[in-house]
């Protein structure tokens, strides 16, 4: 797998750069800022690009506007953002994107399983949410349809934020894999996404989720 990767720490960019070798990764560029990275995304058409969300000059979204722009000009290259912190204000237009992107709190990427499971995840197409990203991303959102969902469609709903596949929501749930396919059959029908060719609806019911406000949303954990 080819990634690029922008941090503006010096320290933690060669850190991330170790722990991505060592997950079989080659890594095309490491570079300090958002803009130094849309550039290596044009020229090199990495699989995957790897950004912080604070970056110079400002140190406030850079991270997340340079991830829209690659999304924009190479649909085809996953991004995955990491943050200390969980940003609201883009999250939206890049997981509307579509599959392909991900975004973790950088503590997460110690765990290198961790990491690689994700990196294989969002280059896969699949969307990745950090756990704690997701519980906070629930608590200020809104959507139509949701309330129709019931208790147990909303668990299986918040595992898919988090990019688990039927069979692992399975296991976590303790359910069988056929009682997946039915929750998440009728998640899509009570959202009202029918089967397309043009949209991912893993994807759009997800974006629903994260509109939602309700005070009872189930506990997302999870690793």
């Amino acid at each position: 797998m080819r990634v690029a990767l922008a941090e503006d720490s010096v320290l933690l960019r060669e850190g991330l750069v170790r722990l991505l070798r060592e997950a079989g990764c080659e890594v095309v560029a490491a570079v300090g800022d958002g803009d130094q990275l849309v550039q290596v995304v044009r020229e090199l058409q990495p699989d995957v690009a790897i950004l912080d969300v604070r970056m110079p000059p400002s140190f406030t979204d850079e991270g997340l506007r340079a991830a829209l722009v690659v999304r924009a000009e190479n649909p085809g290259s996953a991004v995955l953002v990491l943050s200390q912190y969980v940003e609201e204000s883009y999250a939206d237009d890049l997981l509307a994107t579509g599959g392909g992107v991900g975004y973790l709190l950088k503590d997460r990427v110690a765990d290198l399983a961790e990491l690689t499971d994700a990196l294989q995840r969002v280059a896969a197409g699949g969307t990745v949410l950090d756990p704690t990203v997701v519980a906070q991303l629930f608590a200020s959102r809104r959507a139509i349809g949701v309330h129709r969902l019931s208790p147990r469609e909303r668990e299986v709903l918040a595992l898919m934020a988090e990019g688990r596949t039927n069979t692992a929501i399975a296991r976590t749930l303790v359910v069988t894999a056929k009682a997946v396919e039915k929750h998440v059959s009728s998640i899509f029908d009570k959202l009202a996404l029918p089967p397309s060719t043009d949209d991912h609806r893993r994807v759009l019911a997800v974006l629903a989720w994260l509109r939602d406000p309700s005070p009872d949303h189930p506990s997302v954990t999870g690793a």
